[in-house]
């Protein structure tokens, strides 16, 4: 007989198996997977009794915190949709999402209710507002006192199918609304045993939350991290300092983050030396990092560098860059070039590189074209955006934008969006290996290139 593919499965494991382990860590307070377990049955029998149901969307405008982590999995359990809002929008953005999304319920953290309190009556379908850590001149439902109201005790789920939409992400574009990509209960589930995989996650891990849960699903970090019983650190806000600090007290082994984040740690540690003694694993993405710039992370501060390449479409990871056992006997530098290419495709992904009348460009590395993918990841599509959907999934491959190169070991190196590409004397020149030879100096910390045309064009 056939499992269903479905999420709630990853906590439950972790409640069988790691039950009275730390779940997660907050700001002020620790959870096991047992007393997370109870809490999240909590959630699903208060969003029951405000009418939720199978297919509804609940919205989460929230930090890093134990409550977003419960909340994919109270709104999973009723069979509903979760809709994680980017924190950094502002109140217009906000209006759009939530009536386009048709959210029934929205629960924001106190800080950030700001944002939502002048547009409370342009909100269409939002019935119910529930503010975690509520101060008491706010005029909402306190989070905590209305979850003590109900039954942490088993919760009778609704029958959710693999097929179901599980998360609604919305992806924000330079021109035009944001579009909601809908990811099942099948792309997430498939997504994480395929990271847990690759990032070699297990049960003795300590993961820190410095990738915002909102984002991808913190690249599905909910999911495969619970499922392996891994402890996990949540922080309202970061800082490098911050960062450090949880390093050494929670001895975290592994971390997500994107570049800027990472050179930002660099020039705490330049100026501070903080002594880290165990082992660390940084899962990095958003833009492709120059050779340089891994061996720094990896000799300077002595952490792996796992370089991985996706989009909110693909769930996200498709490619990851790791040095495979036939390669072991390279010299360094050629390894550090390696893993500074977007990588290969994971298990249960496909890849080309096509140019524009759909041929693939020659796997020799220079040979420029359009990244496509096929995989479990892959959205069901945008939501009530049928016109975007025709245009991205063509053929049954997603069509990411980027541009890229593959060589014959079948590495993809990203080398442009691919309107950013820069066209002189008839050839393609890929702005990001410009900015990887600027960060070969030692002088320059960021760098980024763009095309202007030329006053004879």
């Amino acid at each position: 007989m056939n499992v269903p593919l479905v999420l709630s499965h990853f906590l439950d494991r972790a409640a069988l198996l790691y039950g009275d382990k730390k779940a997660i860590i907050g700001d002020d307070k620790v959870l096991t997977y047992l007393e997370l377990n109870g809490r999240v049955n909590q959630l699903s029998n208060g969003l029951r009794d405000l009418g939720v149901k199978k297919g509804d969307k609940v919205a989460y405008l929230a930090p890093n915190s134990i409550e977003m982590l419960e909340g994919f999995y109270g709104v999973f359990q009723i069979g509903a949709v979760i809709v994680p809002l980017n924190i950094r929008l502002k109140p217009a953005d906000y209006v759009f999402i939530l009536n386009h999304s048709e959210s029934k319920v929205l629960f924001v953290d106190q800080e950030l209710y700001h944002l939502i309190s002048p547009v409370k009556d342009e909100l269409e379908s939002v019935e119910h507002i529930i503010v975690h850590y509520k101060d008491e001149e706010i005029n909402e439902t306190d989070y905590n006192h209305w979850l003590e109201r109900y039954d942490n005790e088993c919760f009778n789920r609704e029958s959710v199918d693999e097929n179901d939409v599980s998360s609604l992400l919305y992806t924000s574009g330079t021109t035009g609304n944001p579009k909601g990509v809908m990811l099942t209960h099948r792309n997430n589930y498939l997504h994480a045993l395929g990271a847990m995989h690759h990032f070699r996650v297990n049960d003795r891990d300590t993961y820190l939350h410095v990738l915002p849960m909102f984002h991808v699903n913190g690249w599905g970090a909910p999911f495969y991290y619970t499922a392996n019983g891994a402890t996990q650190v949540c922080l309202r806000k970061t800082s490098p300092e911050m960062i450090f600090d949880a390093l050494q007290k929670h001895k975290v082994s592994i971390m997500h983050m994107a570049p800027t984040v990472l050179n930002s740690l660099f020039q705490y540690y330049e100026r501070n030396v903080p002594k880290i003694e165990q082992d660390i694993r940084i899962v990095v993405a958003g833009s492709a990092p120059p050779p340089a710039f891994v061996t720094r992370v990896e000799k300077e501060l002595g952490w792996e560098f796992i370089q991985i390449y996706g989009m909110t479409e693909s769930t996200p990871v498709s490619l990851i860059s790791l040095i495979r056992s036939e390669f072991d006997d390279l010299p360094e530098k050629e390894k550090y070039r390696m893993k500074a290419k977007a990588g290969y495709p994971i298990i249960g992904s496909e890849v080309k590189v096509i140019h524009d009348n759909g041929e693939e460009v020659s796997h020799d590395g220079v040979d420029i074209g359009e990244l496509i993918v096929r995989s479990h990841g892959v959205m069901l599509g945008y939501w009530k955006n049928e016109e975007a959907t025709s245009q991205t999934l063509i053929n049954g491959w997603l069509h990411t934008g980027d541009m890229a190169t593959i060589d014959e070991d079948g590495n993809v190196d990203i080398v442009d969006r691919k309107k950013d590409i820069i066209i002189s004397g008839g050839e393609n020149i890929s702005s990001i290996e410009v900015e990887g030879i600027l960060y070969e100096h030692p002088d320059i910390l960021e760098a980024a290139v763009i095309a202007v045309p030329h006053e004879k064009s």
